[in-house]
């Protein structure tokens, strides 16, 4: 093989790339870093899924998947309802082992460990991979008590800790301000869009890693739902955030990279981009422009 002329792609600082080259020395640090965090993140996943299947008795659910979620991105998972949407969600964090006749058959792993695995401590899998689910579900408890609710069960007893907990869970929910002088009353007083909030505020407080998101706004108004998806961009980086979600367009606006699933197949899975503007797969086009749903 002929080599590669040293001075056409070897020097740093890009005085001699091509006409149109890009210097290193032109780009800005902020995209410079940009560019090194989603390399990094092509080269990281943090969950993985490999010839993936899901049963409901006889029934396959979700047939042979094989998916790589990226660490600190967000990923949506969209298709048409009876698809396997949300039960490949639940089973990242073995929510499915509640549903009688439920089994999985392939690898899942976190972080390479397969979660079906016989020695997985189910509770510390689920203190690692938080959910929040389509209706707000905030406990019959006081505002406080619904944050502080998780750390207590994993043995936190420090008021003070607790304390720093709380702030810190509604803070990142950005929900402080609207409850930091309510917090002994009870979660049912807040509207829809709090309550959601407040409901992914606890799930931050055990301090996950994935964020599992089952249709979080479908029961939301448009304005709650504008504060949930701006929540999620917040989010991003600090947590690998996977969603359900009906919504075509919040689905565009929200994520990195888009999961099609249809009939249990998973028959698309690429960037964001490419899914809405080139997709790979006719049914993909299909779906994303409306065709059929």
């Amino acid at each position: 093989m002929a080599e590669t002329p040293r001075d056409a792609t070897e020097s740093l600082d890009g005085a001699n790339c091509p006409a149109g080259g890009a210097r290193v020395a032109d780009l800005r640090p902020t995209m410079l870093r940009a560019a090194i965090e989603d390399a990094e993140a092509q080269q990281s996943a943090h969950v993985e899924m490999e010839d993936f299947s899901i049963y409901y008795g006889t029934n396959h659910a979700v047939k042979h998947v094989d998916m790589q979620i990226r660490t600190g991105k967000v990923t949506a998972i969209i298709g048409p309802s009876g698809c396997g949407k949300s039960t490949l969600l639940r089973a990242i964090n073995r929510m499915n082992d509640l549903i009688p006749g439920c089994r999985a058959a392939g690898a899942l792993k976190l972080d390479g460990v397969n979660v079906y695995g016989s020695r997985i401590d189910i509770t510390a899998l689920r203190k690692r991979v938080g959910m929040v689910f389509q209706k707000p579900n905030p406990f019959p408890k006081t505002i406080y008590d619904n944050i502080a609710f998780g750390p207590r069960t994993h043995g936190v007893g420090s008021r003070r800790k607790l304390d720093e907990i709380v702030e810190r869970s509604l803070h990142q929910a950005a929900l402080w301000d609207e409850v930091c002088d309510r917090m002994h009353e009870n979660a049912l007083g807040l509207s829809g869009g709090q309550q959601q909030r407040l409901c992914i505020a606890r799930a931050l407080a055990v301090e996950p890693e994935v964020l599992l998101m089952d249709e979080p706004t479908s029961a939301l108004d448009p304005r709650s739902t504008a504060r949930i998806e701006d929540l999620i961009d917040e989010l991003r980086g600090e947590f690998t955030i996977v969603i359900v979600t009906h919504n075509m367009q919040q689905a565009a606006r929200v994520s990195d990279y888009t999961a099609f699933m249809y009939e249990g197949d998973l028959i698309e899975y690429n960037a964001t981009n490419e899914i809405f503007t080139r997709p790979g797969k006719k049914q993909t086009e299909d779906y994303v422009t409306g065709r059929f749903g």
